[in-house]
């Protein structure tokens, strides 16, 4: 008898001993990043726009907002910073998803950088990714290769959202979904089927005990714009008043609403738009088509971020999950030389299947409201991205804080809140350290901003630049010639302070060099490729002047 007792002591031990881990991995969160596609900074309503995107918002409002997060300026580096936690040349991706020959430039991620997916699976998270992939074409590279038990999506740059219209036929929207090849569905729009197959990816993973980590990479608003009839019908009319208005309009909502400091200056007006009232009436009709069809694409994306909140909560997973929203980089200008960019190719009307139109200069313009320049610039509107961070148990709602956060500290902050350690060794490959910080004492309110020894840096073929406490230097190729600015007083980038304060350019551009040779950091024009993929967009005059 008395053995029979101390054998269910000791089975009612170990029970709760196995119950006490299983509790304890189900009270590590749930982690969701949701990362958009040449999203301006103020393209959804809580950055100032008239885009309606209430299930953003609510996001913000409970959350909190960073006036400053930055990405790298363009697709593939983000997301080889983003998947990470490296500066993208220390990652492989340094130029683009192509092979410029050098471990830097490799155009896909090197092993010695552990993938968020890597890492969170070792600690026991279920990790899943709907979407956008950009950091390597081979198959060896791609997501269920690098540490993703689950995968839908596309692995290049770009896609089609439809793949078959009612006015004509787009080229094949080619998936994968766990390594198999897929076409996207007729009549389907792909915003839908990323959200929907991470939705059913969640339905999967709850049957488990484990937390899970999803990657939601939507490609909206990138060209090509296309977009839902419905969609677009909403914003009909909405954009007559042009893009001067409209930036002005999206000003005075930012400062309302604590996004745009007012003691800060603005942007000059982009002196290679033409002013709204110099447009002739027949162009200014397709003008708003497109900026209807980019809103339409922003619209989709909030009605599925609802969708896949819905569907938390259904899961009673909702309270138990840190949500965070960014963009890769500013919204897209367009220009090349003094020309703006033909479309490739149009097959239907602006907005449906076959139709190739940009958002372009004007409207990105606008969306990157209040900022200079655009994407793969390293002037703030290239750079500068919306962060949303959700988690009710830790974060504060409605704070809106500096933050001066980057993409790698992003998996920083992952790791620290899911309690998993980032191994120095794996599989016998010695990984590389990561440069970031996490952010969490931000999010949970103990810093306005985030406390590192080391400045952020950029480089991008040719475009560069050094964040160091208030000061920012920063170059455009093909010229050499360092600008620099006191972000604090001057995010508009409208005093170039260079001349006055040599000693301020010698201390940055050391930093950044001395970054560069660690980091694998090549001219760019001892590497730049013949068939020019993925190269920069030279713009002709970049002025500059104050106004308020």
């Amino acid at each position: 008898m008395k053995f029979q007792v101390f054998v269910a002591l000791a089975f009612l031990g170990l029970s709760d001993g196995f119950a006490q881990k299983k509790q304890a991995a189900e009270q590590r969160p749930n982690i969701i990043l949701i990362m958009v596609d040449d999203l301006g900074y103020s393209d959804i309503g809580a950055y100032g726009s008239e885009i309606k995107t209430p299930n953003l918002d609510q996001l913000a409002s409970e959350g909190i907002r960073f006036r400053e997060f930055y990405n790298n300026s363009i697709c593939a580096p983000t997301r080889a910073s983003l998947i990470t936690g490296q500066y993208p040349h220390k990652a492989g991706v340094g130029y683009f998803n192509v092979n410029l020959g050098l471990p830097a430039y490799q155009g896909y991620l090197n092993k010695e950088s552990l993938t968020f997916g890597e890492v969170l699976r070792n600690a026991g998270y279920s990790t899943l990714l709907s979407g956008k992939w950009h950091v390597g074409n081979d198959s060896l590279a791609w997501p269920n290769q690098r540490g993703f038990d689950r995968f839908y999506g596309f692995i290049d740059g770009a896609s089609n959202y439809f793949d078959i219209g009612k006015y004509g036929q787009a080229p094949p929207v080619k998936l994968i979904e766990n390594n198999k090849r897929i076409d996207l569905p007729a009549d389907k729009y792909l915003t839908d089927e990323i959200t929907d197959h991470a939705i059913s990816f969640l339905d999967e993973q709850s049957k488990t005990a484990k937390p899970f980590f999803l990657y939601l990479a939507f490609n909206a608003p990138h060209w090509p714009l296309q977009a839902h009839e419905a969609d677009i019908a909403k914003y009909k009319g909405r954009y007559s008043i042009g893009w001067d208005s409209l930036r002005q309009e999206r000003l005075i909502k930012q400062k309302a609403i604590g996004i745009a400091n007012p003691g800060q200056s603005i942007a000059s007006r982009d002196s290679d738009v033409t002013p709204w009232d110099n447009v002739p009436f027949d162009e200014k009709l397709l003008w708003e088509k497109k900026m209807e069809i980019y809103a339409a694409m922003v619209d989709r994306v909030d009605q599925n971020i609802g969708k896949l909140r819905e569907r938390l909560k259904a899961l009673k997973k909702d309270d138990n999950t840190l949500i965070v929203f960014i963009s890769d980089n500013g919204a897209q200008g367009g220009y090349s030389g003094s020309a703006p960019r033909k479309p490739q190719r149009n097959s239907g009307p602006a907005g449906t299947a076959g139709s190739y139109v940009y958002q372009d200069q004007p409207w990105a313009y606008v969306s990157n409201t209040p900022h200079s320049s655009y994407k793969n610039n390293m002037h703030e509107g290239g750079i500068s991205a919306p962060f949303i961070a959700w988690f009710p148990k830790q974060i504060k709602g409605g704070n809106i804080v500096k933050g001066t956060g980057h993409l790698i500290d992003l998996a920083p902050t992952f790791y620290d809140i899911a309690k998993a350690a980032y191994p120095a060794n794996l599989q016998g490959v010695v990984t590389n350290s990561l440069p970031g910080k996490s952010l969490l004492p931000v999010l949970t309110g103990k810093t306005e901003q985030v406390e590192r020894a080391e400045p952020i840096f950029w480089e991008r073929a040719g475009n560069r630049a050094v964040r160091k406490g208030n000061w920012k230097l920063v170059s455009t190729y093909p010229g050499y010639k360092w600008e620099l600015y006191d972000i604090e007083k001057d995010r508009g980038e409208t005093t170039d302070l260079a001349a006055t304060r040599t000693e301020i350019v010698n201390e940055l551009s050391a930093d950044y060099f001395r970054w560069a040779e660690k980091t694998g950091v090549v001219d760019y024009e001892k590497i730049k490729p013949a068939n020019q993929i993925g190269a920069p967009i030279v713009r002709p005059n970049r002025q500059a002047a104050n106004l308020r």
